[in-house]
């Protein structure tokens, strides 16, 4: 760990030398046809200082809904035989002319490893890049894999925008005091489908001496319509352009042979074309909207069921949307670690306690609409295990909570939400010694609003915040913990329905994020004006 440590703050204090002091010339006065390259300020991913290898997963270009099909095999040097620290995925994409944003995934072996999406260019074109630590994907790695990715394009006279990626994998040796990843034994994905109303439904089958389980989802609410912007609907009767019979509250689930076995928050996720207003993004692009991470679920408790050889049905779904409806993209992998002394590790479910699920809506009538919204549900589900290092009891409690107020004009020139969403969760194991605890509480907030004025000049205004803080407590005593803090503010405007070079368009955005725990300690601070990179700032260690 130290030596990631070092990594890491060599790599902040490279970048620290690297950066130039605030551009020397002024920033121009508005956007041009050309602008600074897509950045984000998350920390790249720390890596040892061992031999490492790469594969190139795919190198091609995306113009319309056909997917690619390749074929990854282990690189010769330190693959399938070699014990890896980490892995990590970069893609480097580059686009120009006119083009939406666009979702898109990666899979190897049919084991999502990646959900992106894609800035919107500038004529001359743009280049970006994307880094994400995929070594919990070890096992899939080691064996030959069909590969297929899609990022759903559309290319005509209008929309200009052929989308040129190249993605590829290294793997760094595990050597000395960079040890090997305690990484799961088994990804396995969920064979399904979806039904009438909405709902993903598979078969899974787990080895039947797993000891810890994990589902992950990577939920989105996309696809051009109201689920996009789910955040924004209002109930039936209330006027406003997007809606959904029970208002904004969503909540991804998920059952084990129909019975709950987990709740999480959705993050707000804003794509780089999002609130009518793609010179907020240009630059810098809103949390998490080139690396969508995914919802986890520790369904350990449900394992004594799990293990009996057989399958069960695993259903994912989205409490909120309307029966029917589509606009929400749920795939779904289920990570498992195998007790490697015992061939069959049986249990039983103890305990599985949900709460009301609270969803109500008030609406407000008037020159200003406004409605305000209020959610949450609760879950505990608790189970053990009688494993060849003897009982383990693992207990899961999970408290979400989300509130908002929507407020919007008759013609929806004027269209502003403040909402905040929470998402508590205890992880509690018990075995032959102290027990361990893991609280992880996560916050996601959204202050925006867009605007219309007589001269049908649009402004948009965004702050967005993903926060994150972990402890983890073993016998009462904290062995580990974290804090995460990505904050996003923007300001752009431009007028509406005239050609490009009468937009006079103009923006400028922020984002600061910082990560601390016990070995780490990363601030990072970027801000742009009319396009341009006007600071790039690193806090030291």
């Amino acid at each position: 760990m130290r030596r990631l440590f070092l990594t890491l703050c060599a790599a902040v204090a490279g970048l620290m030398l690297g950066v130039s002091p605030a551009t020397a010339a002024a920033p121009p006065s508005e956007f041009g046809t050309r602008w600074h390259d897509p950045v984000t300020a998350g920390p790249p991913v720390p890596v040892p200082d061992t031999p490492s290898c790469q594969v190139t997963l795919a190198d091609t270009e995306f113009r319309d809904f056909t997917p690619y099909k390749g074929t990854y095999i282990p690189p010769g040097k330190c693959g399938a035989g070699h014990r890896w620290n980490k892995v990590v995925l970069r893609l480097q994409g580059s686009v120009a002319g006119r083009q939406f944003d666009r979702l898109g995934y990666l899979h190897i072996g049919g084991v999502e490893v990646l959900r992106t999406s894609t800035p919107e260019p500038s004529p001359e074109g743009i280049t970006w890049n994307v880094e994400k630590d995929v070594t919990r994907y070890a096992s899939t790695l080691r064996a030959r894999q069909p590969v297929e990715m899609l990022i759903g394009n559309t290319v005509d006279g209008t929309y200009t925008g052929v989308i040129k990626v190249k993605v590829t994998l290294t793997f760094y040796l595990a050597q000395g005091r960079a040890k090997p990843a305690d990484t799961p034994d088994k990804v396995l994905t969920l064979q399904g489908a979806h039904t009438d109303d909405g709902v993903y439904q598979g078969q899974l089958t787990t080895p039947r001496n797993s000891e810890r389980i994990v589902a992950e989802v990577y939920a989105t609410g996309s696809g051009g319509g109201c689920e996009e912007f789910w955040y924004l609907t209002v109930p039936d009767a209330a006027p406003y352009s997007c809606h959904a019979k029970d208002g904004p509250y969503r909540e991804v689930q998920v059952t084990v042979d129909g019975k709950l076995a987990g709740i999480a928050a959705p993050y707000p996720t804003v794509w780089t074309g999002g609130w009518s207003n793609p010179f907020l993004w240009y630059v810098i692009p809103g949390p998490r909207a080139f690396d969508v991470r995914p919802v986890e679920y520790d369904l350990t408790p449900f394992a004594g069921q799990l293990n009996d050889g057989r399958p069960h049905r695993i259903a994912i779904s989205v409490a909120g949307l309307p029966a029917g409806q589509s606009g929400w993209s749920t795939p779904t992998n289920v990570l498992v670690w195998q007790d490697a002394k015992a061939t069959h590790v049986g249990g039983a479910l103890l305990t599985s306690r949900a709460g009301d699920l609270v969803n109500t809506t008030a609406y407000e009538p008037g020159d200003e609409r406004r409605l305000t919204a209020e959610g949450g549900h609760s879950l505990t589900v608790s189970g053990y295990l009688d494993t060849s290092h003897g009982r383990v009891t693992t207990t899961v409690t999970r408290k979400l909570t989300g509130d908002s107020t929507h407020r919007w004009n008759a013609d929806e020139s004027t269209d502003a939400l403040q909402a905040r969403w929470h998402d508590d969760e205890t992880v509690t194991v018990r075995g032959r010694g102290p027990a361990t605890t893991t609280h992880t509480r996560r916050a996601y907030t959204m202050d925006g609003a867009t605007t219309v004025d007589a001269g049908d000049r649009l402004r948009t205004t965004m702050t967005m915040g993903d926060r994150a803080d972990s402890a983890t407590l073993r016998g009462g005593r904290r062995t580990d913990w974290s804090r995460l803090d990505d904050t996003y503010t923007g300001d752009a405007s431009y007028n509406q329905n005239v050609p490009r070079e009468q937009r006079h368009a103009t923006g400028v955005s922020r984002e600061r994020y910082r990560l601390h725990g016990p070995t780490t300690c990363y601030d990072h601070t970027l801000a742009t004006e009319q396009g341009e990179l006007t600071v790039d700032q690193q806090r030291g260690c």
